[in-house]
C-alpha cells in the first residue's frame, strides 16, 4: 500500500466540474440563441456572458490554488492545461454569442445550423461527464471517445453547411456573417476535442 505522507489538494476536480457544467449550459443557450425565438436572443447572450464570467473566476481559482498547493492530485502541467482548454471552450461559445448579436443575423439558413449547434451541445455534455468522472477514473475514456467522434461528425457537417451556404445564399453579407458563425461553432467543437485529449492523457498517465 502506498503511504501518503502529505495530503493532496483534491478540490481541483471540483473546480474542473464547475467550469464544465457552465460550459454545457452555455452551449444549450447558444443552441437556443441561434435556432430559437428572436425575442429570447438578448437573454441568451447575457446568460452566456454571465456563465463565461463565472467560469473565468473558477479558472482563476485553479491557478491561485495551483500556486499555493505543494502536492497536487495530477501533474501541475496537466492541471494548468486542462483548466486553460476548458476555459477556451466557453470563451469560444461566448464569442459566438457576441458575434451573433453584433451581426444582427436574422433568420438562419434553412439547413444545417440546428445540426451543428446540436453537436456543440453534445460534445460539451460528453466533456462534462468525462470531467465529472476524472477523479475516480471510472468510465472516463468512453466519454473521451464519444467527444472525438462528435468532432469528426462536426467536421463533416461543417463542410456540408459551407457548401450549401455558398450554393444557396445569394446575399454576400449574409454569406460573410453566417460563415463566421459556422467557423466559430466548428472551432468550439475542435476545442471540446482538445479537452477530451487532455483528459485521455491524464487518465493514461495516472493509470
Amino acid at each position: 500500500m502506498r503511504l501518503r505522507l502529505m495530503p493532496r489538494d483534491e478540490e481541483f476536480y471540483d473546480l474542473f466540474v464547475e467550469v464544465a457544467r457552465r460550459t454545457e449550459e452555455a452551449a444549450r443557450l447558444l443552441h437556443e440563441l441561434l435556432t430559437g425565438k428572436p425575442e429570447r436572443a438578448n437573454y441568451c447572450v447575457e446568460a452566456i456572458k454571465r456563465l463565461e464570467n463565472e467560469a473565468d473566476e473558477v479558472t482563476h481559482e485553479v491557478v491561485r490554488r495551483l500556486d499555493r498547493t505543494f502536492i497536487t492530485p495530477i501533474d501541475r502541467e496537466d492541471i494548468h492545461l486542462l483548466a486553460s482548454d476548458l476555459d477556451d471552450v466557453i470563451d469560444r461559445i461566448d464569442g459566438t454569442a457576441r458575434r451573433a448579436r453584433i451581426f444582427r443575423l436574422g433568420p438562419p439558413p434553412p439547413e444545417g445550423i440546428e445540426q451543428l449547434c446540436d453537436i456543440v451541445e453534445r460534445i460539451t455534455h460528453e466533456v462534462h461527464l468525462a470531467v465529472t468522472k476524472l477523479r475516480d477514473k471510472n468510465d472516463v475514456m468512453s466519454h473521451c471517445i464519444a467527444a472525438k467522434r462528435l468532432e469528426e461528425e462536426g467536421d463533416i457537417v461543417y463542410h456540408d453547411m459551407l457548401g450549401r451556404l455558398f450554393d444557396k445564399e445569394t446575399d454576400p453579407v449574409r454569406i460573410i456573417k453566417w460563415k463566421e458563425i459556422y467557423d466559430t461553432l466548428e472551432h468550439t467543437i475542435d476545442e471540446g476535442e482538445d479537452v477530451a485529449n487532455d483528459i485521455e492523457s491524464i487518465v493514461l498517465k495516472n493509470a
